[in-house]
C-alpha cells in the first residue's frame, strides 16, 4: 500500500533517554515533550500554526493529562491543532504514527505531529473510591510498578510472557547475553566519531530545564545509565524468576524522554523536509496480538500484517528495528523470520537505550529513517509487542522524491 501522507526528512526528534530517576525525574512529561517540542520546531523552522491535527502517546498519567493533545499543542502554539490522547504501552509510538496517518489519508488533515512521551519516574499513586467497600474504603495502585509485575487477565508479570516464550521456543540464558553484548556494540556505532548518528536527529548537547522551565539544571552529552556489559559479568547473573532463563542482564530498564514526527501531505512534505530530494513513504501498518502471557511472540504476526499490507518480504527489509525489552525476543523474531539476527537494530534499540514505553517506538522508527538513509535508501520493518501480549508494526521507504 502507498499512503498519501509522508514524513518529511529531518521533522522528527527525540530527547536523550535517562534511566528512571535520573535527571528526566521530576519534570512533568507533557509540560517536558512541549517544551522540546516547540525549540525543535524553531530549529527546523516549522511554524507551529502549520498543524492541524496531533496525536499525543503517553503511559502514564501526569497531572491535568485529562487534557491531553490540545493542552500540548496549545503551549507550543499550535492552538488549532486537536487530537486524540493514545494509550496502548509499547505499542503507542506506531499507535499515534497510524493515527496522524488515517487522518490525513481521509483528507481531514494536512500537517500533523505524532509526539510521544513518558515518565516511568515517580510513578502516580492512584486511589480510586469506593463507597460500597468495607468502611467505604477504597482501593489504590502504584501506576508503575503494579502494571509492569501483574497483567490483570492471567495475574503474571511482564518478565514470565519473556520465560514462556523462551521456554517454549528452546531460548537460552548464554544466547541471550550473547545478544546483549552484540546490540551493545551496535549501539556504541551511534557514539562514534562525537556521536554523529544520534545528532541527526538529537540535540547534543541537552540541556535538562528545571521544573519551571525557566533554567538549565544540569547538561546531558547523551543517553543516561545506558548498561555497559562484559562477558564475565553477564555469565556471573543468575536468572531473575527461580527456574528461569531470563538475567536482569537480558532484558532493558525503564526510562524517562519524549519524541515526535512530523506527518503531512507529499506536497508538504517538501516544503517541511530538511532535504527536499529525501522521500520518506509509508506503506504497511500491524496490529496482533499473541496467546496470553506470550507477549513477544505477538512482534511476529504484526510484522506479517505490515509485511503484508506493503506487498514485502522480511528478505526485502533494507533494515530491521525491533522493539526488545528483552534479548529473547530477537532470538525467537530471528528464528521465525529468517531475519539476521546480528544485522537487525543497528545503532541501538530499546534493550540497551531504555523503555520509556510511549516515545520508544518513535525513536526507533526515527533511527530506522536515518540508518535507510545511510543505506542510500531501501524498505524498513520496526515491530514490538506491548502490554497486553499486543504488538503493532510500521513498515516505510526512504527514497528519491519524485
Amino acid at each position: 500500500m502507498d499512503y498519501k501522507a509522508e514524513i518529511p526528512y529531518g521533522a522528527y526528534w527525540s530527547t536523550p533517554f535517562a534511566r528512571w530517576q535520573g535527571s528526566f525525574a521530576n519534570l512533568h512529561s507533557i509540560e517536558f515533550a512541549a517544551h522540546v517540542a516547540k525549540a525543535e520546531l524553531a530549529k527546523r523552522g516549522i511554524e507551529p500554526t502549520r498543524f492541524d491535527y496531533g496525536a499525543l502517546g503517553l503511559s502514564v498519567p501526569q497531572k491535568h493529562a485529562f487534557y491531553g493533545l490540545p493542552w500540548l499543542t496549545g503551549m507550543i502554539g499550535a492552538a488549532n491543532a486537536g487530537g486524540p490522547t493514545l494509550m496502548q504501552a509499547c505499542a503507542t509510538g506506531v499507535r499515534t504514527l497510524l493515527a496522524v496517518t488515517q487522518e490525513i489519508e481521509a483528507g481531514m488533515a494536512t500537517t500533523a505531529l505524532a509526539i510521544n512521551c513518558d515518565r516511568t519516574s515517580n510513578g502516580p499513586h492512584i486511589y480510586y473510591p469506593n463507597p460500597r467497600g468495607a468502611g467505604g474504603t477504597g482501593t489504590a495502585e502504584d501506576w508503575v510498578m503494579e502494571n509492569f509485575n501483574c497483567d490483570p487477565l492471567g495475574g503474571h508479570t511482564m518478565l514470565q510472557t519473556a520465560e514462556n516464550v523462551a521456554a517454549k521456543h528452546g531460548i537460552g540464558t548464554a544466547e541471550q547475553h550473547e545478544l546483549v553484548l552484540r546490540r551493545e556494540e551496535q549501539y556504541r556505532m551511534s557514539l562514534a566519531n562525537d556521536s554523529a548518528f544520534l545528532r541527526r536527529f538529537m540535540t547534543l548537547p541537552f540541556d535538562v530545564p528545571t521544573p519551571n522551565y525557566k533554567k538549565v539544571a544540569n547538561s546531558m552529552t547523551g543517553d543516561e545509565g545506558v548498561s555497559q556489559s562484559t562477558p564475565e559479568g553477564l555469565a556471573k547473573l543468575k536468572p531473575v524468576l527461580p527456574g528461569g532463563v531470563v538475567t536482569f542482564g537480558a532484558q532493558t530498564h525503564p526510562a524517562d524522554g519524549n519524541a515526535a514526527i512530523v506527518v503531512t501531505t507529499r506536497d508538504r512534505a517538501r516544503e517541511l523536509s530538511a532535504n527536499p530530494k529525501i522521500a520518506i513513504r509509508l506503506h504497511g501498518f500491524g496490529l496482533a496480538r499473541a496467546a496470553l502471557a506470550y507477549m513477544p511472540e505477538a512482534m511476529l504476526p504484526a510484522a506479517q500484517r505490515a509485511l503484508q499490507q506493503a506487498g514485502r518480504g522480511i528478505a526485502q527489509m533494507a533494515a530491521i528495528k525491533t522493539h526488545n525489552p528483552f534479548a529473547a525476543n530477537d532470538i525467537f523474531f530471528a528464528r521465525q523470520t529468517g531475519a539476521d539476527l546480528d544485522a537487525m537494530n543497528n545503532y541501538g534499540c530499546s534493550l540497551v537505550w531504555g523503555h520509556p514505553q510511549a516515545p520508544m517506538g518513535t525513536r526507533s522508527i526515527i533511527e530506522l529513517i536515518e540508518e535507510l538513509v545511510l543505506k542510500g535508501g531501501g524498505f524498513g520493518l520496526f515491530t514490538g509487542c506491548a502490554a497486553g501480549d499486543t504488538a503493532m508494526a510500521v513498515v516505510l521507504e526512504v527514497g528519491d522524491a519524485a
